[in-house]
Order: structure tokens, then sequence, then C-alpha cells
């Protein structure tokens, strides 16, 4: 699809929702990461969240969610690498703790020799279990997705089966632990091309609007781009401001 309809589109849909949105939270991070792998730097990073709810489905909640976020790193003053993520979803709630949701996501990632990379897929989701204190939510869908490299590695067009598990602890007033899982499979080569990624991390309340949050990710492709390795992890700690 052509980049600048594809932002057009993008940019409706969001000043739409903002329209009739009934619930806007919003949050913002900025804070730093170290990481090994393809790329053992120290980087600035940034991150934006906006959840829109309102009326859908059988008055059920409709919420969109939209994020986006930014790595940069520097050597003698120059910008050599960065890692860029935009992301669009709807989510629907169904009843009975079932979710559908859709999504369109855009990354450039230079610590990968990812020129770009198109995803849009779709789902469904459940909540398996939420007692107050613990919550466990699963998701499974399917997503196309379009990879363009830096280098002369030909691009690849492919449809993945996707899964996502979450992991919520609230441990006091303050603090909730988190674990986050997700994988995905090439329908052409599902036993040897895939992807994974693992997120472990806890979120502080410090004042009114205010949190940290310090995670560590770890990432697996088992077909990654040519010149890259299979392995990467980033540890996260960021300053957040929610509103």
């Amino acid at each position: 699809m052509n980049k600048k309809l594809s932002l057009t589109l993008l940019t409706s849909i969001v000043i739409s929702t903002l329209a009739t949105a009934e619930e806007l939270k919003q949050n913002i991070n900025i804070g730093f990461s170290s990481t090994t792998g393809n790329s053992e730097t120290l980087n600035l990073n940034g991150k934006y969240d906006a959840i829109f709810s309102t009326n859908g489905y059988n008055n059920e909640a409709l919420k969109v969610i939209f994020n986006t976020s930014a790595f940069t790193t520097e050597s003698n003053n120059i910008k050599d690498n960065e890692e860029y993520k935009v992301n669009l979803g709807l989510e629907q709630i169904i009843g009975n703790g079932w979710l559908g949701y859709s999504s369109i996501s855009w990354l450039k990632n230079n610590f990968l020799n990812l020129n770009h990379k198109a995803s849009i897929g779709a789902g469904m989701g459940k909540e398996l279990f939420k007692n107050g204190q613990h919550s466990i939510t699963a998701k499974f869908g399917v997503a196309h997705n379009i990879e363009q490299y830096k280098n002369t590695q030909k691009d690849h067009d492919f449809t993945s089966l996707n899964e996502y598990i979450e992991y919520n602890n609230q441990l006091n007033e303050i603090s909730n632990f988190f674990l986050k899982f997700e994988s995905l499979e090439n329908f052409n080569d599902f036993q040897r091309d895939y992807e994974m990624i693992g997120t472990v991390g806890l979120n502080l309340d410090i004042a009114e609007n205010v949190n940290i949050i310090l995670s560590q990710e770890i990432r697996y492709d088992n077909v990654p781009p040519i010149g890259t390795n299979k392995n990467d992890t980033k540890s996260l700690a960021t300053v957040g401001y929610h509103f």
C-alpha cells in the first residue's frame, strides 16, 4: 500500500476516534536501555501510548490502542543506529472474557538491518484468569508481514500464526510485576522460520501520575536477516507520566 495513503488512513482513524472517545488514557515514557546481541550500546528511548475507550458491538467496550516508540544511539556525536515502531490496534470486548482484535504495525530497525517491516493482523483473545491481584490474558491470530532489508537481501513476504500471553501480579498498591511472551511462526516454514520475544518487568508508581518501569526483554529469531544474530536482549529503565 502507498505509504502516504497508509499514513492518511492511520491519521484519520486516530482523529475520528479522539472525537468520539468516551475515555482517553495516555502515557509518555522516557529513559535509557542497554542492548546486547546485534548492538551492544546504551540507547536513549522514548515511548507514547494512548488508549481510547468507547461503546462498540452490543454496547461492549471498544478500545483503540495507539503506541509509538523510538530508540537511538550515537557514536562520536553521530547517530549510528536507530529503531522506530508504530502500532494501531482495535480491541472489541465480546463477553465472558473474550475479545476480538485487529492491528496495523510498522517497524524500522537498523540494529537488525530492517529498513521496513509492515504487518496487518487479526485474531481472538481471552482473559483466562483475574482475581484482583493476578491476571492472565492470551491472544492468538494471524498476520501478513512484509520485510524490506537495508542490505541486498530479497524482501520477505509471509503470513504468520501469532500468539501472545501476559501475566500481571499487583504486588501492592504501588507495584505491578508483569511477564509477557509473544511468538510468530511462518505458515510456509512453520518449524524453521519463527520468532519469540519474552519480557519481564516491574511497574512502580512513585507519585500521582508518575511511574518507573524496569524491564528486561529477550528476543530470538531463528531465521534472522543476513548478517545479524539470532539473539538480542534489551534492558530498559524509563520514567513515565500518565494522564
